[in-house]
C-alpha cells in the first residue's frame, strides 16, 4: 500500500495542481492533507475548491483554523517586526479574499487524523497532525533532542506520526524499548507544497509506502519517498506581486526560505 500526503498549499494553486497531476500520474492508494491551505499567495478559494472537489480528507492547519474563525491570527510564530507585519498584511487580504462557504469548510476542519493498521501487512498507529499532536501551531524541527520527539509520539500513542508546518522535511526513526526488545517509532515532516522553507522552490509531498518489507523493530523499517515537483514558479510569484499581498512573499517562492 502507498499512501501520499501533502501540507501547506497556502493558496499557491499552480504548487497544488502539479502535485495533484504527479499524485494522479502515482495513483496511490489514499491520499491526506495536512492543512494550511490557505495563506500568502492569491487562490485560497481555489485550492478549497480543488480540494473539496477531489474529497481528499484534510484536517486543519493553524492558518486555516485563524481564516475559518475570521481571526486577525494565525498562530504564526513570527520572528521579527518586519514578519510580523508582512503576517499582518497576509492574513488581512486572506480574510478578504476567502468566501464563507470556503470559511465554514475551515471552520469545521477535524484537527487530527489516526489510522490504525492491524496484522498484515504490519500492525501500526499512524497519526495525522499539522504541527504537533499537543498543539497545531507547535513546530517539530529535525533538530529537536531525541528524548523530546520520542515523548511526543509516545504521548500520542502514535507509531508514525506525520505532520508539516515547518516546511522543512524530514524522516527520523527514534529507538526505544519495549518487552525487552528495541523498537522504533518514526517522525515525519512531508514539508510544504505551496511554501517550501528549505532552499529547494519546488514543490514537496510524501508517499509513505507499507507493505510485507514494514518492520518496526528495525531502523530502516518504514519507507517513504519524498517527491519534489517542479511547477511554474514564476507565475505565482508574479501572481503574488499583482495582489496586495507583500512582494516578500514572492521572493520567498522564488528562493524557499
Amino acid at each position: 500500500m502507498t499512501i501520499a500526503f501533502f501540507s501547506d498549499v497556502h493558496g499557491n494553486l499552480p504548487a497544488l495542481q502539479a502535485v495533484l497531476a504527479d499524485i494522479d500520474q502515482r495513483q496511490p492508494d489514499m491520499i491526506f492533507c495536512l492543512g494550511d491551505l490557505v495563506g500568502y499567495a492569491p487562490w485560497p478559494n481555489e485550492v478549497i475548491a480543488e480540494i473539496r472537489r477531489r474529497g481528499i480528507p484534510t484536517i486543519a492547519g493553524n492558518y486555516d483554523q485563524g481564516i475559518g474563525l475570521g481571526s486577525g491570527e494565525c498562530g504564526c510564530a513570527y520572528k521579527t517586526e518586519e514578519d510580523q507585519q508582512l503576517g499582518a498584511q497576509s492574513i488581512a487580504f486572506t480574510n478578504a479574499t476567502v468566501g464563507e462557504a470556503e470559511r465554514r469548510y475551515l471552520r469545521y476542519l477535524p484537527k487530527h487524523l489516526r489510522l490504525e493498521f492491524a496484522e498484515e501487512p504490519c500492525t501500526l498507529s499512524l497519526l495525522m497532525v499539522h504541527g504537533s499532536p499537543r498543539r497545531i501551531n507547535e513546530y517539530l524541527f529535525e533538530d529537536r533532542p531525541e528524548e523530546s520527539l520520542l515523548r511526543v509520539l509516545a504521548d500520542a500513542r502514535a507509531d508514525v506520526l506525520l505532520f508539516g508546518h515547518t516546511h522543512k522535511p524530514f524522516h527520523r526513526a527514534l529507538a526505544y524499548e519495549h518487552a525487552g526488545q528495541t523498537r522504533y517509532r518514526h517522525a515525519l515532516n512531508i514539508g510544504s507544497v505551496g511554501k517550501p522553507k528549505d532552499g529547494n522552490p519546488q514543490a514537496a509531498y510524501l508517499l509513505l509506502h507499507l507493505d510485507e518489507t514494514t518492520d518496526l523493530g528495525q531502523p530502516d523499517g518504514l519507507r517513504s519517498t519524498l517527491v519534489r515537483v517542479p511547477y511554474d514558479i514564476e507565475q505565482a510569484a508574479q501572481a503574488v506581486e499583482e495582489s496586495s499581498l507583500p512582494n516578500a512573499y514572492a521572493d520567498m517562492l522564488r528562493r524557499a526560505y
